[in-house]
């Protein structure tokens, strides 16, 4: 079966090697260019294209008349995404004789959109997993093919949750390409009532107000953390403050204006509603801090209020 593929990132990769494992014919993949000046902590598509001497495009807009016509010459009998980060219009979803396909990382309907690794974090949730689906107009609205649950640990950060969802969608493929190219694959229809739908995320979102409970600031916390932009604050002086982790601990019947810093050898806590959060690895104008440095650090500062 002649496949063209929409592909980026880790999941990209191991779409792409199921792809091979399962001996469909990748006509050609279109990826997004590595950007240099991006923290590229994930896998190559392009290199992985190289690597496997199939032609690989990196077109600003795919949707344009020149490469809806490109892909209609390739004549594919179906078309996969997995993680490309732009939108694929109709006029490329109606090419393929046997359907188009999408790799999304939630278990939809819920968490449709953009980054629900990141989302399902923040928004305290306790399992996710991925959903191979039709696509359609609608982003992420299409039938449902098959679906794989995991579990989120209370200590997950958005990066150890990924490495779940990465190894969860192999399994899903593993499970589901045959039964698509023998054409005996499931097909469910999406009640999005039942949904949700999320947008992109920007480096300032990361932004903690202390006036949150304590497990809301935490759940963000573990949601940008490394490798991504990370949460902050900042103190009286405005020098910006990174979090990248800490430990939220639940206070009842203590009187702590939002923000303020205690200071208790070992240990330096921020509050917030509902309790406190332990700094554990942060990052100042001085460079990175953990654990006792921290407490060096802010020993003679007490009492301040970080915004």
């Amino acid at each position: 079966m002649k496949a063209v593929v929409f592909a980026y990132h880790d999941i990209g990769t191991i779409g792409l090697e199921a792809l091979k494992r399962e001996e469909f014919t990748i006509e050609a993949i279109f990826s997004h260019p590595d950007d240099p000046n991006e923290n590229c902590w994930f896998s190559s598509v392009t290199e992985w294209a190289k690597k496997n001497r199939v032609i690989i495009h990196c077109p600003e807009n795919v949707n344009q008349p020149e490469w809806i016509a490109e892909i209609k010459k390739m004549a594919p009998d179906i078309i996969f995404s997995f993680y490309y980060r732009h939108l694929i219009g109709v006029d490329i979803l109606r090419v393929p004789s046997s359907g188009a396909y999408n790799l999304h990382g939630s278990l939809l309907p819920a968490y449709r959109g953009r980054c629900p690794v990141n989302w399902v974090l923040i928004n305290g949730e306790t399992r996710t997993g991925v959903t191979l689906h039709h696509m359609v107009k609608e982003a992420d609205a299409g039938d449902i093919v098959g679906q794989k649950e995991i579990t989120i640990d209370f200590d997950d950060t958005a990066l150890t949750l990924y490495k779940k969802l990465c190894q969860s969608a192999k399994e899903l493929l593993e499970e589901i390409l045959p039964l698509i190219n023998k054409g005996t694959a499931p097909r469910k229809k999406q009640d999005l009532t039942q949904g949700s739908y999320f947008g992109g995320r920007r480096p300032e979102d990361g932004k903690i107000d202390w006036n949150w409970p304590v497990l809301r600031v935490f759940n963000l916390i573990r949601a940008v953390t490394e490798p991504y932009p990370g949460a902050f604050a900042y103190l009286p002086d405005g020098e910006k403050l990174f979090i990248w982790w800490g430990y939220p601990e639940k206070q009842e019947g203590q009187d702590f204006p939002p923000g303020s810093l205690e200071v208790i050898s070992p240990h330096v806590y921020v509050w917030a509603s509902e309790g406190r959060l332990r700094l554990m690895d942060i990052e100042t104008e001085k460079g990175r801090l953990k654990n006792e440095i921290i407490f060096e650090y802010f020993k003679d500062k007490a009492g301040i209020i970080l915004k």
